[in-house]
């Protein structure tokens, strides 16, 4: 069974500091089909240990970014790869427990070397400029997404990521798109749930799907 990609939250529980638990649970209660865990300025042992608390917090899966040791050891869902983190293939064969694997994709030559790999889902962009991630790249639009989201395999779900509003979800979504994934859109907002409601109303009608 495929994971529900269509809005994934990420949360830096470091960045956010004592309210994060209770803004991953106004995430999942405003719509966040899964919540992935990014904190690139975190020593192991923290990270490990805000994945297992946000893991006991919410019902939705949680993932782990960049970490596979982490995910591991947390249980977590899965974890998502960057193109310079550890090989996906070599994650998903080394760990004695099989983990759900997403990777990120920003280009042709990235997704030549993607392709193989039965990853759950690719996560494609910079979409456009975004301040959260400061080796994203250059912006590639919604005509790059598009372009990059007909070399994905068959089946896999593709999710654009980088510098994502409300305003870009209706052609996202027309350019193959079934999901985004956002930190500044829901977590930055002053209303994180009703940021998340509002993203994962307008991801529904595009996608044609009703709430649950």
């Amino acid at each position: 069974m495929q994971p529900d990609v269509r809005l994934i939250a990420i949360l830096d529980p470091a960045a956010v500091g004592a309210a994060a638990l209770d803004a991953a649970r106004a995430a999942e209660a405003g719509g966040a089909t899964m919540l992935q865990v990014r904190m690139k300025n975190s020593g192991a042992a923290e990270f490990l240990e805000w994945t297992e608390r946000l893991m006991g917090a919410l019902t939705i899966p949680v993932w782990v970014n960049d970490r596979a040791d982490v995910a591991w050891l947390a249980g977590a869902a899965g974890v998502h790869l960057g193109a310079d983190d550890l090989p996906a293939d070599r994650v998903r064969a080394g760990w004695p427990r099989v983990l759900r694997v997403g990777v990120s994709v920003g280009t042709p030559g990235e997704a030549d070397r993607a392709r193989p790999f039965e990853a759950d889902y690719w996560s494609l962009g910079s979409v456009d400029a975004t301040g959260s991630k400061a080796d994203a790249g250059a912006p590639i639009g919604v005509g790059g997404f598009a372009r990059l989201a007909t070399l994905a395999p068959a089946g896999v779900p593709c999710v654009a990521i980088g510098g994502v509003t409300i305003e870009r979800i209706a052609e996202l979504c027309a350019a193959g798109a079934r999901g985004v994934a956002v930190i500044g859109a829901v977590f930055g907002a002053t209303d994180v749930e009703r940021a998340a409601r509002r993203l994962r109303d307008a991801l529904d009608a595009a996608l044609g799907r009703s709430l649950p």
